[in-house]
């Protein structure tokens, strides 16, 4: 039989052991916890009733100086993700039965779908509700629970607030609950904005309301950079080694996409061009180069089939060097297109005239987005 100063020390080497075991594991979840990277969440609510042509002319032509704004973005030394989802409503094409509301998007990282679908949105009049898009947008997107990530929704507008069968006041509070600040544009007079509640809106979440003239056009100014930007964008886009089923069509849609930009103006191609060389465009589910980023990505498990023709039959040690090379060439590409449009903004600010302007949608979404961003301690690189 054991005697009592055994089991007393047995007991306290179980003890110790369960104690080492908790502290560990507490250790463990706290690094898991910080690891998880922060988001910049934004729910873009578009109004595309008969009206809201050019609303929907800003958002195609204004996109890239939105991400290249919120790619300076960093909270304690961290560079957070961003997600956009894009939702339309008000539109007689769409359903009906759904408040004629259609999510075009879900929360994505994918900033070339974003652009596509700008493109692809056509106007129609119809019946425009408000709080049933607040809603709808509350109820299907992946909003999580974190307090860290700044979450956004803009909604625009030019019908009042107040219609619909979905109580506006409700659908904000909601909002509010879930943390995800809304905040409202109004296309058309500030004093008529607030007679019909679009001010309420964005009050009850501690949002900003904004009225723009959803006619007014983005200004551009050309740069002498200009035309180097555009040549290393063309080289950029040879850095993108595309793989797997959808690999070949989603980088057709990122030349598909820069013929878009490039359409509003040769500018905004430019800011295009910007944006891709910042960390806030990145293709992991179609290109080998930002998916061997990723900690559980193994090159030798994909497919022959799934490689490009100018991969087949090599080696898994040559299938991995030519992609370190690409994302090589890619880092001083896009180091030159930053050093660049340093430059280019500089010389941009020069010519800009002191007189004030109309607010336009990104001058309106970009002012909320970092007043709001101070209370997660975000900070912008001016």
């Amino acid at each position: 039989m054991k005697t009592q100063n055994q089991i007393t020390k047995i007991r306290n080497l179980i003890l110790m052991g369960m104690f080492i075991f908790l502290v560990f594991t507490g250790l463990n979840l706290s690094a898991d916890n910080n690891d998880e990277k922060k988001s910049i969440k934004i729910a873009l609510l578009l109004d595309t009733s008969n009206s809201m042509d050019g609303l929907i002319e800003q958002a195609k032509s204004q996109l890239w100086t939105i991400v290249n704004e919120l790619a300076k973005a960093s909270c304690e030394g961290e560079r957070p993700e961003l997600q956009i989802a894009l939702y339309e409503y008000g539109n007689d094409w769409l359903s009906a039965r759904e408040g004629y509301i259609r999510q075009v998007i879900y929360l994505t990282k994918d900033l070339d779908l974003v652009s596509q679908k700008l493109f692809e949105l056509r106007t129609n009049g119809g019946s425009e509700f408000c709080g049933q898009v607040i809603n709808t947008s509350l109820d299907q997107l992946d909003w999580n629970n974190s307090n860290d990530d700044l979450k956004l929704i803009f909604i625009a507008g030019n019908e009042p607030f107040t219609q619909g069968g979905v109580n506006f006041h409700d659908a904000c509070y909601r909002a509010k609950n879930k943390g995800v600040v809304v905040n409202t544009i109004f296309c058309g007079d500030f004093r008529e904005g607030v007679q019909t509640s679009w001010k309420k809106g964005a009050d009850i979440t501690g949002g900003e309301y904004m009225s723009i003239n959803q006619d007014c056009k983005t200004v551009y100014i050309s740069s002498p950079y200009d035309d180097r930007i555009a040549k290393l964008n063309t080289r950029l886009n040879d850095t993108y080694v595309s793989y797997g089923r959808l690999g070949r069509e989603k980088k057709q849609n990122q030349a598909r996409q820069d013929a878009n930009a490039g359409s509003i103006s040769k500018v905004n191609a430019v800011k295009r061009s910007v944006s891709k060389a910042s960390h806030v465009y990145k293709n992991e589910s179609w290109d080998l180069v930002d998916a061997a980023e990723q900690e559980d990505f193994e090159i030798a498990k994909v497919k022959e089939e799934a490689l490009p023709a100018a991969m087949k039959g090599m080696s898994d040690k040559e299938k991995v060097q030519y992609v370190d090379t690409k994302k090589k060439e890619r880092e001083q590409i896009q180091k030159e297109i930053i050093e660049l449009n340093k430059k280019r903004e500089a010389y941009v600010k020069k010519q800009q005239t002191e007189n004030a302007s109309e607010t336009a949608l990104d001058d309106a979404m970009l002012k909320a987005i970092k007043t709001q961003a101070k209370s997660k301690n975000f900070k912008f690189e001016k």
